[in-house]
C-alpha cells in the first residue's frame, strides 16, 4: 500500500462560472468523495486555487486501483471530473492518518 498525489482536471461537461456545489450532482459526488475519505482511501482532497484542478492524496495498492475506484463518481460518470495525473508520493515531512 502506497501514497499518490492523483490530480483531477474538469471535463467537458464542466459549466464555467458555476461553483462547484452548482454543478450537476453536487450532492452525488460530495458523498462519494466523503466516503473514499472515512474508508480512509482519500486522506487529503480539494481544488488547487487558480486552476481547474484538484489534488487528491490517496492511499492504495497501485494506479489502477485509483482508476477504477473513480469512474464510480459521479463526476466522472457525468464528464464534469476527468484524471490526468496519478503520481506515487513519497511523504518526508509530517503525516496522514
Amino acid at each position: 500500500m502506497g501514497l499518490f498525489a492523483v490530480f483531477r482536471t474538469r471535463g467537458a461537461a464542466w459549466k464555467q462560472g458555476v461553483p462547484l456545489e452548482g454543478q450537476e450532482d453536487w450532492v452525488g459526488h460530495a458523498a462519494f468523495m466523503d466516503g473514499l475519505y472515512a474508508e480512509g482511501f482519500a486522506l487529503l482532497v480539494g481544488p488547487l486555487e487558480g486552476s481547474s484542478d484538484a489534488l487528491i492524496i490517496i492511499r492504495a495498492n497501485s494506479p489502477e486501483d485509483i482508476e477504477d475506484r473513480l469512474l464510480a463518481d459521479p463526476w466522472s460518470e457525468l464528464g464534469l471530473l476527468v484524471t490526468s495525473r496519478i503520481s506515487p508520493w513519497t511523504l518526508r515531512l509530517g503525516s496522514v492518518g
